[in-house]
Order: structure tokens, then sequence, then C-alpha cells
């Protein structure tokens, strides 16, 4: 067993309203997300904007949620106004803290007491980087690259140390958990910025790496296809089946890498690992309980998994297919129209394909976040039973939560 009290923070992305509403249903203790341009997704996701920060740091207190904000681009000379006004908005708020990589931005939050994590782009390695940056930040993100006996190390170090950071609290080690992985050494990749002038350093990977790729003879000009591989593609980091040795490696947070993933991914990834923290704590982790895990994180996107660098590989795993390995997908039906409080019924409009009574569906919504249900009956907007509907109709089901306007409906299929 692991003393309860320090049992590590589950931390999980937020690329939306409701992704944040997932993350917090799954139950984890923070979520980072990006705000304005000056993030490392903001290519990828609907990042938020600084007048959101007030509801959202409001909205996390209310759950017991920490709130992180990705600051971690490299920063130019315009972006700095920017960068002060996120951070002087993010203080005001009451948001935890912010993840930064850039100096300025470090400089910055020293000066107005705005507390910092360092960003996994700062590439830490070693027991001297982490007092070095203990003087700006209270967590450190460890390179990726790095194996468990390494990071161990570097715990065990800090404890001996004493080292504090800018709070006086000993300093807290974040490391990955699970999720994507970049070809490049902590992220830090220049191949979008080379083929398309979009940095990846600024947000704005194009993601070239997760593409196929011929190699050309250039005396005679025979092109080969590269088969099997996708040789720049490194499959999905997990590490649920060995999270009692991470556990005992002494790490303070485990970050679950997704701002780009819908709020299914982040409810069921984050609902995993928070189960599986709990399990070591209170010593039930075992073989059956792992294989649960790993089934229902296959189901959610994912490119295959591996363990990473962290029991010793010294190569990567590489995809051998394109996108997700998912075995479940979503189909979109319809949006949701109003709901029937003392019934427990929503009505939806369905605006594409068709469903059927026992189809597994699931809402997700700003407010709503994630749920999944069966439509144990369906009705028509006359009151008529129904064994299915086409799109074009309006429908009742019962669904067990209130529903708003702005939430989808989706059918759960296998992929």
């Amino acid at each position: 067993m692991i003393n309860v009290a320090k049992r590590p923070e589950v931390m999980s992305p937020a690329g939306s309203k409701e992704a944040m509403m997932a993350a917090i249903q799954g139950g984890a203790n923070s979520v980072y997300f990006g705000v304005e341009q000056l993030n490392m997704r903001a290519r990828q996701t609907n990042n938020f904007l600084v007048s959101d920060l007030d509801e959202v740091a409001r909205l996390c207190h209310d759950h017991q949620v920490k709130t992180y904000i990705t600051l971690n681009t490299i920063i130019y000379d315009h972006d700095l106004t920017l960068m002060r006004r996120i951070v002087d908005q993010a203080k005001a708020a009451g948001i935890t803290a912010l993840i930064a990589s850039d100096q300025a931005v470090m400089n910055y939050c020293r000066k107005v007491g705005m507390p910092l994590h360092i960003s996994t782009q700062t590439n830490i390695t070693n027991i001297e980087t982490v007092e070095f940056y203990s003087a700006f930040a209270d967590v450190v993100v460890m390179s990726r690259e790095l194996t468990l006996k390494q990071v161990s190390d570097i715990v065990r170090e800090i404890q001996r140390r004493e080292i504090t950071g800018p709070s006086g609290e000993q300093i807290r080690v974040e490391i990955f958990a699970h999720g994507a992985l970049c070809m490049a050494v902590s992220g830090k990749c220049y191949l979008s910025l080379h083929s398309h002038n979009a940095s990846a350093n600024r947000g704005a990977c194009i993601q070239n790496c997760r593409r196929t790729y011929v190699v050309t003879d250039k005396e005679e000009g025979y092109e080969l296809e590269i088969d099997n591989e996708y040789i720049m593609s490194a499959k999905d980091l997990c590490t649920i089946d060995f999270l009692d040795q991470v556990v005992a490696s002494g790490v303070g947070v485990l970050k679950i890498e997704g701002r780009g993933r819908a709020p299914e991914y982040v409810y069921h990834t984050t609902k995993c690992y928070r189960e599986a923290v709990d399990a070591i704590a209170d010593g039930t982790y075992s073989e059956e309980k792992i294989a649960d895990w790993k089934e229902r994180l296959s189901k959610v996107y994912n490119r295959g998994f591996w363990d990473g660098y962290y029991l010793g590989r010294t190569m990567g795993e590489w995809s051998n297919h394109h996108g997700s390995a998912a075995t479940e997908k979503k189909i979109y039906l319809g949006k949701g129209v109003k709901y029937f409080d003392k019934i427990g019924i929503g009505e939806f409009l369905i605006e594409n394909h068709e469903i059927r009574r026992g189809d597994r569906l699931m809402i997700t919504g700003p407010t709503t976040g994630y749920h999944e249900f069966v439509a144990e009956e369906i009705r028509s907007d006359d009151g008529h039973s129904l064994e299915k509907a086409s799109g074009g109709t309006t429908v009742s089901i019962p669904v067990g939560v209130k529903i708003r306007h702005s939430d989808k409906l989706y059918k759960i299929v296998n992929a």
C-alpha cells in the first residue's frame, strides 16, 4: 500500500469545456488547458479565452480540482504583452499554476508571484537541473526519455537535499503516464517548421510524423515505400499495467496527454487511472483489474500501446497503421432540444443516421460533460413507442442526466 496522503495527482487534459467537465467526472485531481494561442496545442484544440478564466477557476474550485494553464510555447517579443495579460488574469482568477518552458514566462511569474510548473520542453534529466528550476517552480516535469530508475533516483535526491520551490513545499516531480508521444526528444521537433513553416514549438505542428513515406534512390530514381510501420509515428504511452512501479518511484503528478482528444477519451482515461491509483493505495491493484483497464482504454482513441522508455527500452515502438486503433467509435446522431426534469426524459432532434432501441448512446456538452447510456425506450414527438427513428425526426429518450441545447448525441459502435 501507499500513503493515501501521498498518492500521485491524476492530471487530465481539457482541450474544450466538454473535455474539462469529462475530466472532472472521471475523477481528475487537476486539469490542464491552453489559453489563446500561446500553447503547444494552439492548432489542434478549441483553446480557452482569457475571459473564460474566472468561470474555469470557479467550476474547478467547486469540484476541488486544480487548474493549470499551459503557456508552454517559445515566446517572441511580440508575444510578451499577451503573455503578461494571461499570467495577470490567471493570478486574479485564482488559477492554480502555469506550465511554461520559456524563461520569459518563468521570470514574469516569479515577479508577480504566480505559481509555476516547468514543462517537459525544458528536457530535465538530472538533479542539478531540478535544483536550478526550484527557484522558479514547485513542480518539474521530467524528460520523457528517462527510465523509472532515473526518475526514482531524482525523487530520492530531492528528498535528501530537501529541495523546495517558491511555495516552501518540497519540489514535486511530474511524468507522462498515458497518451501520444512525439518522436522528438521531449517534444522539441522542427520537422513541421522545416516543411510547412508551422512550428511545433509554437503550437502549430501539422504532424508530418504521422504520415507514410517513400524512400527514393537519388542515383537511379527507384522508389521504395516504407512498409508495415509509420516510421516516425510512435505508439501511445500506457503505464497502467506497471503503474505500481511508477507510483513507487515517488512521482507526484501523473499526466494524461490528450488536449486534442474528445470528451469520451478524457473521461475513460481519467477514470481508469483514477481507479488504478486508488487501487494501488488500498492494496487491490491486480492483474484482473489491469486487464479491464487496458480493455477500456483500447476502446477510445489510441495508436496502439507501449511502455515508453520507463522500463529501459532503447528504441521506440512505431505504429503500423494510420489514425486510431480504438475498438469503438462514435457516430453523430443529433442534438438536444429540451429536458423533462420530473420524468428524466431528454428530447433530441435526430439529424443523421438511425437510432434504434437498445443502442449504446453518449451525450457530450460543455456543462453535461460526458454521459453514456442505453436507449431502453424511444418515443416519437406524439408519444408513440418506436423501435427506430431516422434523421429529421424528434424523439424522446430516458437519459438519466439533464440535457441542454448545446449537447450532442452519438451512437457508440464497434470500430
